[in-house]
């Protein structure tokens, strides 16, 4: 009874460490996404940095730690196309589930799947594997969400005219278009910033 008590406790104290840590992460996201430290905004281009939590996240607290860190994410991108003008908005109006659905279920997949990639790099290298779960976040994020904007929206008038704009009117080279340099800087800052703060955060964690 006293070891079937004494595991009860340590697995009651594991998971409140585990709720603790998660709750600090989408604080992040929150306050991150509402301030100028979430994105870079320029008159062409707006630059994420939320993944860099997100793959943290991903990192420390497993597949179901990244994906809730990317639901937080997905929340925030639908709150601020509530809010603000732009192309989101507009989206926003034209299919409303269908936008729900890209600024959500892209970013709690990218969680999900860079939690998995830790876990089977992990075998080979601890280091790798928080590099790799550390690309393949931006990555994932601008390929998942670029998919599910192509497929709810590419038909409609608005993002035609967005991709006559851009001279092409084959789908994947709007999204390579739309993307483009944004894509690259997103990835370059997360693979730096997150896979640093998660190597040095990793063995706190384990102290802990």
């Amino acid at each position: 009874m006293k070891n079937n008590a004494t595991r009860m406790s340590v697995r009651t104290q594991a998971g409140t460490l585990y709720m603790t840590r998660l709750a600090l992460l989408i604080a992040i996201i929150f306050l991150m996404a509402f301030t100028p430290l979430g994105y870079l905004r320029t008159p062409g281009l707006s630059i994420t940095f939320l993944t860099v939590p997100v793959a943290v996240g991903a990192v420390t607290l497993g597949p179901s730690g990244g994906a809730a860190c990317g639901m937080a994410f997905g929340i925030t991108s639908l709150i601020q196309c509530l809010g603000g003008g732009g192309m989101g908005a507009v989206l926003l109006g034209i299919n409303p589930a269908g936008m729900a659905f890209t600024c959500i279920v892209p970013r709690v997949l990218e969680g999900w799947i860079s939690g998995l990639i830790f876990r089977a790099v992990r075998r080979i290298s601890e280091n790798r594997a928080c590099m790799a779960a550390s690309l393949a976040c931006p990555f994932l994020n601008t390929l998942l969400f670029m998919t599910s904007l192509v497929l709810f929206f590419y038909p409609t008038e608005y993002v035609r005219s967005l991709a006559g704009g851009m001279g092409t009117e084959n789908p994947f080279a709007f999204a390579a278009a739309f993307v483009g340099v944004q894509g690259v800087i997103e990835a370059c800052v997360c693979f730096v910033a997150a896979g640093a703060v998660s190597r040095a955060v990793l063995p706190a964690f384990r102290r802990a």
